[in-house]
């Protein structure tokens, strides 16, 4: 795995972990850790992160056509 879709995966993981704290127990960790005034007005590394687990989430739809790719020369083994 390389370090791109590790890392990728690893904020997707962080950003469900996190919107499952939010929707269990209203409460925003990474907004706990980063900082900022209010759930309406992260800070700016608290967005950053976001912006980042988002960017990891759209790049996961490529995990998809890789593992088709992966399947495809198994298959051909």
């Amino acid at each position: 795995m390389d370090a791109l879709r590790a890392t990728a995966l690893t904020l997707i993981i962080i950003g469900a972990l996190n919107w499952g704290l939010v929707g269990l127990f209203n409460f925003d960790l990474v907004n706990a850790v980063f900082g900022g005034a209010t759930n309406y007005a992260p800070s700016m590394a608290s967005r950053v992160v976001y912006a980042l687990v988002a960017l990891s989430g759209l790049y996961a739809f490529t995990f998809y056509r890789m593992s088709s790719e992966e399947e495809q020369r198994q298959g051909q083994q």
